[in-house]
């Protein structure tokens, strides 16, 4: 059996063939499918909170059932083949509104999932590396750069926006903190709307470049579909930046949210509730959102600063898109002015249309 991957499906097989995805070494079959969304770990009891499945077509599942093994193509190139384990049918019914907390359409992973459909097949990857792009994440790579590095300590950051003013006040904390940081920006499939790969990158290099010291930073990217599944997806990025070799993992204020799905530290919750009873290999460092106070004039959270709400000027990535959509000036508050001129310079391939 043949299978032409698309290009979400294409990603997730490198991923997990490169140990991204540790320790699963294939998408999952229907026993771990299950064990994940019921339980938010794998059938050993290993904590593991989002599924990582593959779908197919009706008549490519039906197909499946009658054979042990699948060529998989990408863009007409041979990548590798799958030993199918098993073939099964999601219950989006049930399964969505546990994963994401809601089943509404108006949720982009929830869309996203749905127009996967309901045929999925699970078994183990193998893939023929001379056969991808060297610009996925390795985790072999990265350990072996932090250890050159000298970095006994590394803090991983996972964003999908250039960073603004309260990621940088983030960021910096981690710096006082560890030896290194590892800034994994998410540049795979994001809704309409959510800054583009080249807004995301070229706004981090200008940030490097002007104001971080060089020893101190590695920056390289993550390509994998955002989920905007909130506190499943927070302990799911973790997971990932542990396999890369962080020691310590940023999770802030609605971490992988999006509109009003879930509580401002609703992943804060679910983080201390997963760590009390299991190892995860990283530590969590749960740090509250930052702000612009108008009285102390600069960056702040709800731990150092007293005042009221009135005197409280939100900085996030909705923020920055709103300005950016509305072609309103962003001042140096909210963003540095080299990371904003390296955004404007894009023009019209700033957001995703």
């Amino acid at each position: 059996m043949i299978l032409n991957l698309n290009k979400e499906q294409f990603c997730e097989f490198v991923n997990i063939a490169n140990g991204l995805f540790k320790p699963l070494n294939g998408f999952m079959n229907q026993k771990e499918y299950i064990s994940v969304v019921e339980n938010m770990c794998l059938p050993d009891g290993e904590v593991w909170t989002l599924p990582v499945t593959l779908d197919v077509d009706e008549k490519q599942f039906a197909e499946a059932k009658k054979k042990n093994k699948i060529e998989c193509y990408y863009n007409n190139n041979f990548l590798g083949y799958i030993e199918i384990d098993d073939c099964f049918k999601v219950n989006f019914e049930k399964d969505l509104k546990k994963i994401f907390k809601t089943d509404d359409r108006n949720h982009p992973g929830v869309l996203f999932e749905l127009k996967r459909g309901l045929y999925r097949i699970g078994g183990k990857v193998f893939l023929e590396k001379e056969n991808v792009e060297d610009n996925f994440l390795n985790p072999a790579n990265t350990k072996k750069i932090f250890q050159e590095k000298g970095w006994k300590t590394i803090a991983g950051f996972q964003t999908r926006n250039p960073i603004h003013r309260a990621h940088e006040y983030l960021q910096r904390i981690a710096l006082e903190l560890c030896d290194g940081l590892f800034i994994n920006p998410l540049i795979g499939w994001k809704k309409k709307g959510d800054f583009s790969e080249k807004a995301v990158l070229q706004g981090y290099e200008a940030m490097i470049k002007n104001y971080y010291p060089e020893n101190r930073v590695y920056f390289e990217p993550l390509i994998t579909p955002m989920r905007y599944a909130g506190p499943r997806e927070a302990i799911f990025h973790a997971i990932i930046r542990r396999n890369c070799g962080c020691t310590h993992f940023i999770i802030g204020r609605d971490h992988a949210g999006v509109g009003n799905y879930y509580e401002k530290y609703e992943a804060h919750e679910l983080a201390k509730k997963i760590t009390t009873n299991n190892n995860l290999g990283i530590e969590l460092l749960l740090l509250k959102g930052p702000y612009y106070c108008k009285k102390c004039k600069q960056i702040v959270t709800e731990k150092t600063c007293k005042h009221e709400e009135k005197y409280h000027i939100e900085i996030s990535g909705t923020l920055i898109r709103e300005m950016v959509t509305r072609k309103i000036d962003l001042d140096e508050r909210f963003m540095r002015k080299e990371v904003a001129d390296a955004i404007f310079s894009l023009k019209n391939e700033i957001l995703i249309k």
